[in-house]
């Protein structure tokens, strides 16, 4: 329960209560399960840094600009409030309930959501939307999505347990087409630290793409999830390395890609190499690659600037055909 001597510099309202936070700054107030009244109050430019404020109600309170870093909202009831410029870096909303809430210019880099309520929210002037934590799924209603005009990133709709098929759905509502063909990442394990970057680039740029430690569920049948996956999805981007190239799950994984590219009768492999292994070997698989195809070079992929450049190559490569109108 909120202690009584914050609950009551907290009434005094935001200069008396900013002072006192700056003359107190190792003190972690707590106003958990506050109810300030049926009226709205102004919160704007509040210090509420690392303040306990969960299960509050804060309905249509006005908490623009406020400091809201590293605060507990777990289970706090914020529709309609305005939290314009707000900044929520690392706080909890789990179960936090920000129906018809204004979020325009508000920061959630980092912040945490498990069965967060986003009703009737706009999110597309929100930031850090990339890299929110999700411990688990949010709640999405379609007025958000419509409100948003679709530009929700990828990643944070996936990581709210939004499916596939919707998000798909979800743009062809909002009349924005899909921009990038989907992509299936094949890697040796050991390839593992590049991947996740790879994986995450893609995601933040709306690519759509299955990583098996990311994307395999409990109980999942390891052989046929892959091949169902490969078949799924437009592209297999190969990573290849001396690692990759010396990898019986790599070459099946290939194998997949080439029938899927007979039977289409276009391009499915996107190779990209890490070292020079691929153009040394004498693995068969991996030679044809080689003869075959124009080989993405992210040998230098520990150098930033390297980096982004054949990652805009490979976004460019990635980019979906568009069908010509009727």
């Amino acid at each position: 329960m909120a202690s009584q001597e914050h609950l009551d510099l907290f009434k005094q309202g935001v200069e008396v209560w900013n002072k006192w936070r700056a003359g107190n700054p190792l003190i972690h107030p707590n106003l958990s399960h506050a109810r300030f009244g049926k009226r709205s109050i102004d919160l704007s430019n509040m210090n509420l840094s690392a303040t306990n404020l969960s299960f509050c109600s804060m309905t249509h309170d006005n908490l623009s600009g406020a400091n809201l870093n590293g605060a507990n909202l777990m289970g706090s009831y914020l529709m309609g409030a305005n939290l314009c410029r707000a900044t929520l870096h690392g706080t909890r909303l789990n179960v936090t309930n920000l129906s018809e809430a204004n979020l325009t210019e508000a920061d959630l880099s980092d912040a945490v959501l498990s069965l967060t309520i986003f009703g009737n929210v706009d999110l597309q002037g929100v930031k850090g939307l990339e890299r929110v934590k999700h411990a688990s799924s949010s709640i999405l209603d379609i007025q958000t999505v419509y409100r948003s005009r679709g530009n929700i990133p990828e990643i944070f709709l996936k990581g709210a347990g939004v499916p596939d098929s919707f998000i798909d759905y979800a743009r062809s509502l909002v009349g924005k087409p899909i921009g990038y063909y989907t992509c299936f990442i094949s890697h040796s394990s050991r390839d593992e630290i590049f991947v996740k970057r790879l994986y995450a680039d893609l995601q933040s740029n709306n690519v759509r793409c299955w990583f098996a430690p990311e994307d395999l569920k409990i109980g999942d049948h390891y052989h046929q999830r892959i091949d169902e996956s490969i078949h799924l999805y437009d592209k297999l981007v190969l990573i290849l390395s001396e690692h990759a190239v010396q990898s019986a799950w790599v070459e099946r994984e290939v194998v997949a890609a080439r029938e899927k590219e007979d039977q289409l009768r276009h391009e499915v492999l996107l190779p990209i190499r890490l070292d020079d292994a691929v153009m040394q070997t004498s693995k068969a698989w991996a030679a044809d690659v080689r003869r075959r195809w124009h080989i993405g070079d992210f040998t230098q992929w520990k150098h930033h600037n390297t980096y982004q450049q054949a990652l805009e190559r490979l976004l460019r490569d990635l980019k979906a055909e568009q069908k010509p109108k009727d």
